[in-house]
């Protein structure tokens, strides 16, 4: 408990001071690539996001999903990268390969599908050299390009009103 709250306190002030140093700048490119950041502990249909993304005319092999969960149980089974609180030092390091490989993919598209600040996944955001980034409205608005409100449960809501804005924006 007390561990996680320092921790939660390092992550913190490595997220505002890359924030501070952070300069967004935008590529106008088509979408083709598209990387995908999903808190599991609130939203547990990550198959059915990434079906609808298919939906839209993205190609299944040109999705990466990565999974973040607050606590991962020892006999859980998860098919997608995924990393938890444990895997950041204090420092914000990360320790998994699979997890680096997606941060250093620059997706043309990252979808951050998370709605509460939480420091690690804005860490994971901050790090990613991902052309676009897309998020809720509910996280911090500096850490992604274009922001939709929606509910994190209605991800058909979502991906639709994603598609109409990215058509709107010339990336599709």
């Amino acid at each position: 408990m007390f561990y996680k709250i320092i921790k939660n306190f390092f992550l913190k002030k490595n997220v505002t001071k890359r924030l501070l140093k952070e300069k967004n700048q935008l590529v106008q490119q088509k979408i083709t690539t598209v990387g995908l950041l999903v808190d599991e502990t609130y939203f547990s249909n990550t198959e059915g996001l990434v079906e609808q993304l298919i939906s839209h005319g993205i190609e299944k092999d040109k999705i990466t999903v990565l999974i973040y969960k607050d606590k991962i149980k020892s006999k859980e089974l998860i098919a997608s990268p995924f990393l938890s609180l444990k895997n950041f030092s204090f420092a914000g390091e990360i320790d998994k390969t699979e997890v680096i490989n997606f941060l250093d993919t620059p997706f043309d598209l990252l979808i951050n599908y998370y709605d509460v600040n939480k420091y690690a996944l804005l860490l994971l955001t901050i790090k990613s050299k991902a052309n676009f980034k897309v998020g809720f409205d509910t996280v911090d608005k500096r850490v992604n390009h274009f922001i939709l409100k929606t509910l994190v449960d209605e991800y058909e809501t979502f991906t639709l009103e994603l598609f109409k804005y990215l058509k709107i924006l010339n990336k599709i």
